[in-house]
């Protein structure tokens, strides 16, 4: 088992664990923002609710929402829309 190999499979876990604890993991988000908010006094409550809001995006597309590990690399998956792309065309025979 080279390095490669070691990086995709701790990758891999850490993506399953993710997926697995995203909802606590959006609580802990929205406990340390209130916690600065409280201790900035709400002076930077913008900022504050923008970088909690960019955390929770990369959560979702780090675990594709809720796929976890269960994609396969290059798998295009849902394009956010409710659609998925169309099937590449049959190879010419």
């Amino acid at each position: 088992m080279g390095l490669a190999d070691k990086l995709r499979g701790a990758k891999d876990k850490a993506t399953h664990l993710l997926a697995e604890n995203s909802d606590k993991i959006g609580a802990g988000l929205d406990k340390a923002a209130d916690l600065a908010n409280d201790k900035t006094g709400g002076k930077h409550a913008d900022k504050i609710a923008n970088a909690k809001a960019k955390a929770k995006d990369a959560l979702d597309k780090v675990t594709d929402d809720g796929r976890g590990d269960q994609g396969t690399e290059g798998d295009q998956g849902d394009q956010g829309d409710g659609t998925t792309p169309p099937a590449p065309p049959a190879p010419p025979a």
